[in-house]
């Protein structure tokens, strides 16, 4: 018997561990696909994304459990990647920092606690919340999404149950269907690695259009340790043609801004002229280089 029948039989713990890892690998595969089935609805939560930072909103996360800890995982991500202060996207977990570490009881069932947290952040309808909720029923993420469609803010549901209560008040639902975990109810597998996926796409791609990234060149990372630093350096070498010694010494000026430092070499600015032109542009590199090559 194969190791998909003994799963389907539930017996798993009969596996060898290589027959285990197999099976785990096969059920991950049909992630993707899931995923890909959802692209309409993750582009019109993209784009809903967009909209709302573009006018001086945020980007809300908030779940609890896996789904909460990738919330904030994706979040924390965004300041080094894309050079975004910490309150441009921002992660909630029912249960506040500890839950971050180890369980906390009956958290993802309070509602109460997830109208604190947003009203402690002063949650407007300028912002956008996505609500992660594997089984679509949790409390905490339920009662949030209802708060912020009551204030007229764009909501995002990220589910695996088509039949999520958190859908009720969404305006765009994402719910790729994953399919049975290969421990029953373990969110953490199949459905924890789509809502990665989801939340990789959304945060990316809406990044992407606000002018965040050159081409395939993440230009607006915050070089905040060495190895950070070596990638802006090589990225303005790539982009310039400097040498390493011209590019080191174009980006102390720079302040260590890849973009300010391509258009100081590109356009002959000084750092102040550079940056002026940079805000007259909405902080996007390709419009600022446009601007440069038509004068």
């Amino acid at each position: 018997m194969n190791e998909n029948k003994l799963f389907l039989k539930k017996e798993l713990d009969h596996l060898s561990v290589l027959e285990i890892l197999k099976l785990m690998n096969n059920e991950d595969q049909k992630v993707a696909i899931a995923v890909k089935k959802e692209i309409p609805k993750i582009e019109k939560a993209v784009k809903l994304i967009i909209n709302s930072l573009k006018n001086q909103g945020r980007l809300f996360y908030i779940g609890a459990g896996t789904s909460g800890r990738l919330g904030i995982l994706d979040a924390s991500e965004c300041p080094p990647t894309f050079g975004t202060p910490p309150s441009l996207v921002r992660g909630i977990i029912a249960g506040g920092e500890k839950a971050l570490y180890q369980s906390v009881e009956g958290a993802e069932d309070s509602k109460k606690n997830a109208l604190i947290e947003l009203k402690k952040y002063k949650f407007s309808s300028k912002d956008i919340l996505a609500g992660i909720s594997a089984s679509g029923s949790t409390p905490f993420v339920a009662s949030s999404l209802e708060y912020a469609k009551s204030l007229g803010a764009d909501t995002i549901a990220i589910t695996s149950n088509p039949k999520a209560d958190i859908t009720k008040w969404a305006k765009v639902s994402i719910i790729p269907l994953v399919g049975i975990e290969i421990i029953r109810g373990s969110t953490r597998l199949k459905a924890g690695t789509a809502q990665k996926l989801v939340l990789n796409m959304l945060s990316t791609a809406a990044m992407i259009k606000l002018g965040k990234v050159y081409g395939n060149y993440m230009v607006s990372l915050m070089p905040v340790n060495l190895k950070l630093k070596k990638r802006s350096l090589s990225m303005l070498q790539e982009l310039s043609g400097l040498n390493q010694e011209k590019a080191q010494e174009l980006l102390r000026k720079a302040k260590g801004n890849i973009k300010i430092a391509l258009l100081m070499h590109l356009g002959n600015f000084s750092k102040i002229q550079a940056d002026g032109l940079l805000k007259q542009n909405e902080n996007n590199l390709r419009k600022a280089l446009e601007f440069v090559r038509k004068s």
